[in-house]
């Protein structure tokens, strides 16, 4: 699957709050977009840093690290999930969205599913990729399971309460608003990597980020490379 397998639509913005070295706050493309740029608050675009781009990884280094959100959800069996917990000492991707997403939420499951494939088996079992639902009142646990089930079978789930889903996800600096009737959700498109060695995020990947990008960053996050 590859970013040019679904349709685009019209650019919608939301935010990614939280400093990058010390900048208030980035905008960032949400779900029906094909966007992959960042700009500032004010509209003027944000360029990695000379030291951003001379590191190991392809993906962009965060300019402050995130912990992993403190919260418990339902994972697609039905049962009580802690983030935190459930995914310590492993690396882990970390992404917002949801299953009925026409372009960005597919897409970015599918290259990251492609990514993973090519790992070797030792290092699939090495890395958790977790999926959290913006759109809990139609993405029940069975239905993220299916859709999910569709990239790869280990990829984690979970939904719960849109306002804890809000918080969590705002945690990490991802903007997720609460769904209006009649219109597709909002939510950041950003995925989050968080390291093994620490259990924080320091590489952000944005919406349109190829397989071959996560491809070559994914050994890096599960050794624990430094960014």
């Amino acid at each position: 699957m590859t970013s040019s397998s679904f349709p685009t639509r019209p650019t919608r913005r939301s935010v990614l709050l939280g400093s990058v070295g010390g900048a208030a706050a980035l905008l960032l493309a949400a779900c029906g977009s094909s966007s992959s740029g960042a700009a500032s608050a004010d509209g003027s675009q944000l360029t990695p840093s000379t030291q951003a781009q001379q590191g190991p990884y392809q993906g962009t280094p965060l300019g402050r690290t995130f912990d992993k959100p403190a919260v418990t959800l339902t994972d697609t069996s039905g049962k009580p999930f802690d983030l935190a917990a459930g995914t310590r000492g492993k690396a882990m991707l970390l992404y917002f969205g949801y299953t009925h997403c026409p372009d960005v939420c597919p897409t970015t499951m599918g290259d990251i599913a492609v990514a993973v494939s090519k790992l070797p088996k030792d290092q699939q079992s090495k890395i958790d990729v977790v999926f959290v639902s913006t759109d809990p009142a139609r993405d029940t646990p069975s239905g993220i399971r299916t859709w999910l089930a569709a990239f790869n079978p280990s990829f984690i789930g979970l939904t719960g309460d849109i306002q804890t889903i809000i918080a969590a996800a705002k945690s990490v600096g991802v903007y997720v608003a609460a769904p209006v009737k009649g219109q597709e959700p909002v939510h950041g498109a950003q995925t989050l990597a968080f390291l093994p060695t620490d259990d924080k995020a320091h590489v952000l990947y944005t919406s349109g980020t190829t397989s071959a990008v996560f491809q070559h960053d994914l050994p890096l996050l599960i050794k624990g490379v430094a960014a």
